[in-house]
This record gives C-alpha cells, structure tokens and sequence, in this order.
C-alpha cells in the first residue's frame, strides 16, 4: 500500500510539473487572476490596487444629474470622447458592439461626451450611426475628466461591479475583439 501511495504522488508530481512546464497550469480562480489582455488590449493600463472611482457626476440628455452610482452591480466602461474627436468617432462603432455582444444585464458602456459648444450635435450623432446600445452622458464642465485626471482622447476607463477601476485605455481601441470581449467578461466572472 505504502508503495502504491509513493508510486501516486510521483505521479501526481510529474504531471503538475509537466502541466507548468507546458504553461497549462491548473486554472487560478477568475477572482484571484489578473484580467487577460491581448490585441488591442494589450495598452490597457492596469491599477495595481484598485480604489473606488472618485465622484463622477455628469448630465443625462435631459441636462438632468447622473452618476457612475447609477450602474452600482454593473461593470461599467466609462469612455471619454467628443464628436470633434477623430480618434474617438472612429472607436464609438466598436464600443456599441461590444455593448451589444455582452448585454446591459451585467454590463454598461457610458459614452461620456466632452462635446460642451457642439452639444446639440451629439445626439444627431449618435443617432445617424446607431449607437443604439451605448449610454450617452455629458461632462460639458470636464468635472469627471478632472476627477479621473483623464489626458487625452478618447479615454475608456473599466470599472468593476464594486466602482473600483480596474484600468484605462488612452487612444482609440478596437472593442468588438474577442480579446475585448474576454477582458469583461473576466471583469463581470469576478463580481460573480
């Protein structure tokens, strides 16, 4: 008996160690693992130790106020943009369809405009496009840009079920990838 004991646990020993070896290591639980990042995710800067979002308050399209607090459960990807901004007109496309694909059950994209003189021209825009799945604020007085010391445009900043950020992405993205798509859904496992 002692030698089929010996016999299981070199066994046991040589597989784990082969198993490393081929980089297939036992899954590490979704909450204990760091969010997966390639392609376009790969410029995803991660919080090494994630804090509650500041204060964000903005306007809804009835100029009334609106908060991150509103998604409280949700993992929220809060993107910065305007419609002057080339960069950011060419990602909205792929952000509304990365919000189509995963669903508002668990998950949000606010599209945060920075639009304050063309205003009136925000609306039209997403209209024309149909970004039907996207939900559009405005920080017409930069105060969330300010409270997240946002730099350039567009910014997208994931936030998780908690309000902690998990990180940021400075510049344009791709955001209907499978790499896209796998970072959230990583996001939301962990608040499961």
């Amino acid at each position: 008996m002692a030698q089929l004991a010996s016999h299981f646990s070199f066994l046991v020993r040589t597989l784990g160690a082969l198993a490393i070896a081929a980089g297939t290591a036992l899954p590490v639980a979704a909450k204990d693992a760091k969010p997966p990042l390639a392609g376009d995710m790969t410029k995803l800067e991660l919080q090494v130790e994630r804090t509650a979002a500041p204060a964000l308050a903005f306007k809804d399209k009835a100029d009334a106020n609106a908060s991150l607090d509103a998604f409280k459960g949700k993992v929220v990807l809060v993107n910065f943009w305007a419609t002057w901004c080339i960069p950011c007109v060419k990602e909205m496309p792929s952000l509304d369809r990365l919000a189509a694909k995963i669903g508002s059950e668990k998950f949000v994209v606010v599209a945060l405009s920075l639009d304050g003189p063309s205003r009136p021209k925000v609306e039209p825009f997403i209209r024309s496009r149909k970004l039907d799945n996207l939900q559009v604020f405005f920080d017409t007085q930069k105060k969330s840009y300010g409270a997240l010391r946002i730099a350039v445009l567009p910014t997208s900043v994931l936030f998780d079920a908690q309000g902690r950020e998990v990180g940021r992405l400075q510049g344009d993205a791709d955001w209907d990838t499978p790499e896209a798509e796998a970072l959230v859904r990583h996001v939301i496992g962990e608040g499961s």
